[in-house]
């Protein structure tokens, strides 16, 4: 797959608007992650809103900008990406598990809409791996694009492989990514996360969430 290809030269510019791609309601999504609402007010009056994962009986994933402003205590960020470890009480056999995937696989994401305050999922596959730099991201942090719908309040949502292991973290969304030497247009309106294989030893070293590593599925 071409695009398989492009991920060393790619950039991405920007995380704006509102929502990229389609995303619907989804009972499931209520399986999968929880909301997160801060206790700073809007002009809504309610707080801003973002998403969480369950990850162990005692503790929820979720995208650092999440965690910055949640009520939750954080237990540890990410040096370089965009993800943190918050305190946060889940099911007692919560035990989240984990595989990263390659371009071209399938993938579902989960999360809370922060215009519907709804559950919401979308559907896609992974496009390509690409620099991502904001405050939250920084160099050596890679993103995976895919162009499965994101709506604002998702962030810090999960991402689902076919096989019911979670692929990563969602970080946010861009209207294009381009090449950094070229500044030709590459994808436009792609959804991103960070991806499992990006967090895995500082998530191990943080948190033992007591799993055999998985296996990618075969493909024909």
């Amino acid at each position: 797959m071409r695009t398989s290809l492009l991920w060393p030269a790619l950039t991405a510019l920007a995380l704006s608007g509102c929502s990229v791609g389609h995303t619907e309601y989804s009972r499931t999504a209520l399986q999968h992650v929880d909301m997160s609402v801060t206790g700073i007010p809007t002009v809504l009056g309610m707080g801003i809103l973002g998403t969480t994962i369950p990850l162990t009986p005692e503790y929820s994933l979720t995208a650092a900008h999440v965690a910055k402003t949640a009520v939750q205590r954080v237990k540890a960020y990410h040096p370089y990406c965009d993800v943190a470890i918050i305190y946060h009480k889940n099911s007692p056999d919560t035990l989240a598990k984990f595989r990263t995937s390659a371009v071209g696989e399938p993938i579902k994401m989960y999360g809370y809409s922060f215009i519907s305050a709804m559950p919401v999922e979308s559907s896609g596959v992974n496009l390509a791996r690409t620099a991502i730099t904001n405050n939250w991201n920084k160099k050596p942090c890679m993103a995976m694009a895919s162009n499965a719908g994101v709506v604002q309040g998702m962030s810090g949502g999960a991402v689902y492989n076919a096989d019911q292991t979670i692929g990563g973290v969602i970080v946010g969304y861009t209207h294009q990514i381009s090449n950094m030497q070229s500044k030709k247009v590459i994808l436009k309106d792609v959804s991103l996360y960070i991806p499992y294989g990006d967090f895995k030893r500082w998530l191990e070293s943080n948190i033992n969430i007591g799993q055999a590593p998985a296996t990618a599925p075969d493909h024909a």
